[in-house]
């Protein structure tokens, strides 16, 4: 692990990283158990990761934890993470606050049972002056309905005289998002083999590196996490731009 670890430059580690766990389902189908069995394994996964990001010096990580599609799911299973989200924020604040990480979320956070919501705001309040990691759990959240929400916000500002049409711009955007005190996402990565955004952080990851793997959620480990930045740390982010003007630019 320290040899691998070993590998990954100081610099660039990506500012913010964004994860797609996908898998749990079908790793615990392959296993004979239900879906839900899948979902607790993952919390070793997210433990994980969480820590990898902290001691390598990552800043910000967001975990899409349950998408507004998710509440078509069977009521059971839905039941059941919810209730696994309560325990799991109970369990994990220890860690949260042995790696000084403060804890984040965003979505339409309204639609979590009241229970979830409780939970979530006193560990938000406990941890609200950690500084290593800031991590956020997208919950309930789904990026088109957060769009949709921009351009009605805006609009309303528009019609009440309080923003000119002209004054409109990316940061305008970024401030009326549920990100708007996150910076944008560097890398993002999805585990189970497939290979699509699933409508997670679509604004946010427009120059993001994208990075897939095979491996199911519940076999995630530092390891992978740290293969995965070794990765990123071998491509070249032009933003648009060309080799030449970036080796300028690093010059």
């Amino acid at each position: 692990m320290e040899q691998l670890k070993s590998q990954i430059a100081k610099n660039p580690v990506p500012n913010h990283i964004a994860v797609i766990m996908d898998g749990n389902g079908r790793w615990a189908k392959l296993k004979g158990k239900p879906r839900i069995f899948g979902h607790k394994n993952g919390i070793t996964s997210v433990r994980q990761v969480i820590e990898g990001c902290a001691e390598i010096g990552i800043n910000y990580l967001t975990m899409y934890a349950f998408s507004t599609e998710n509440w078509n799911r069977p009521k059971l299973e839905v039941k059941t993470l919810m209730a696994l989200l309560v325990s799991s924020l109970k369990k994990e604040l220890k860690t949260l606050q042995k790696n000084n990480i403060k804890l984040n979320t965003i979505g339409n956070i309204e639609n979590l049972p009241k229970k979830a919501q409780i939970e979530l705001a006193e560990v938000i309040e406990k941890t609200k002056n950690n500084s290593t990691l800031t991590l956020t759990l997208a919950l309930s959240y789904g990026s088109r309905e957060e769009i949709v929400n921009v351009i009605k916000n805006i609009s309303k500002k528009v019609v009440n005289n309080q923003l000119n049409v002209e004054e409109i711009d990316e940061k305008i955007i970024n401030n009326h998002l549920y990100t708007f005190s996150l910076p944008d996402v560097d890398f993002m990565i999805r585990t189970s083999g497939e290979k699509r955004i699933s409508n997670f952080l679509l604004w946010q990851i427009a120059y993001a590196e994208l990075y897939f793997t095979d491996t199911f959620w519940p076999d995630f480990r530092k390891e992978n996490l740290f293969n995965a930045i070794i990765e990123y740390q071998n491509r070249e982010r032009r933003f648009g731009k060309t080799s030449e003007q970036i080796e300028k630019i690093n010059e």
